[in-house]
């Protein structure tokens, strides 16, 4: 039995037409076919099509649950259509849903939602590692959402090819990582699996800490459904074959870049780039376009009326 209703997307206002450089085919991957538990089996369900995948932390799983695609992937564009827990009080619980190998210099591209309280707005998280480089930088920010993504299903694409990694919410680019000069392997380049997991994140998640589970107050549910268009990684080969499928380049339109800085100005609140306390000349990225905490001017409506899939 799941325990909600699906609704594939939630238009919030209509300000803008945007033409995305990504276009969704919106085909869900059945769980059977692409997915299988890593832990929590008991709380990791999927409905009788397989098209909807739910996992839940309760009190029976206090640590979580959580499931992985059966198939690594070099590249490609990944989008999870996600629905966060509604319980009133879910701090500490991330839920998330990201790329990562294995290896001991793995590599890893996430989307981590860090909770929530009553009252207050969503935190977004999305980070960035590199061969190991998880174990002395991250690359995190954070964003409060513009919308409760408890409340709908909304989606969270990652394009990752070997340029440029781009993630996007509900069609709408909100970030840019370049594979640029100097960056070397802490940009991800090794076949990554994907997974969706709910954990305990008590120590950090929510307000640094300060807000803790309350296993009392669950069941903690997150439900997910998958569209994958990526180069799958056939494991008896050492070597990555050539892609079957088009990759996006991700270049984005002027139209996209002002609306990715809309985003950016409104609701960043935490940028690697701008942390006083860590070096920017560990992070050559930084140097190319500085995504400081600025206000930018609202995205103009154009003529056509047509709406917005985001804000």
């Amino acid at each position: 039995m799941l325990y909600f209703t699906y609704v594939q997307l939630i238009i919030l206002c209509t300000i803008a037409t945007l033409k995305p450089s990504i276009a969704l085919n919106l085909s869900i991957v059945p769980f059977n076919e692409a997915f299988a538990p890593i832990y929590g089996n008991q709380s990791v369900v999927h409905s009788d099509d397989g098209k909807l995948i739910q996992i839940s932390m309760d009190q029976r799983t206090p640590y979580g649950s959580g499931f992985t695609s059966q198939y690594a992937y070099n590249h490609g564009v990944f989008t999870a259509l996600i629905k966060l827990p509604n319980n009133t009080y879910s701090a500490g619980v991330v839920a998330s849903f990201y790329l990562q190998n294995k290896e001991l210099m793995r590599d890893e591209i996430d989307f981590e939602f860090l909770g929530h309280i009553d009252g207050e707005k969503w935190v977004l998280q999305t980070n960035v590692y590199g061969n190991g480089s998880n174990q002395h930088r991250g690359r995190e920010e954070r964003y409060t959402l513009p919308f409760d993504p408890s409340q709908d299903f909304h989606n969270y694409t990652i394009l990752w090819n070997t340029g440029r990694i781009i993630f996007y919410v509900d069609e709408w680019p909100i970030r840019e990582v370049e594979n640029v000069n100097g960056m070397g392997g802490d940009f991800p380049s090794k076949p990554m699996h994907l997974y969706g997991t709910i954990w305990d994140g008590s120590d950090w998640a929510t307000y640094k800490g300060k807000y803790r589970v309350d296993i009392q107050r669950g069941p903690f549910v997150t439900g997910y459904s998958f569209v994958i268009n990526g180069c799958r990684v056939d494991k008896s080969v050492s070597v990555p074959d050539e892609c079957d499928v088009a990759i996006p380049i991700g270049l984005m339109t002027s139209d996209e870049r002002l609306r990715m800085k809309w985003f950016r100005g409104w609701c960043m609140t935490y940028s690697y780039c701008n942390d006083k306390d860590r070096s920017r000349d560990s992070f050559p990225e930084c140097g190319v376009e500085d995504p400081g905490i600025q206000l930018a001017p609202a995205p103009q409506p154009v003529s056509s009326g047509a709406s917005s899939r985001f804000i």
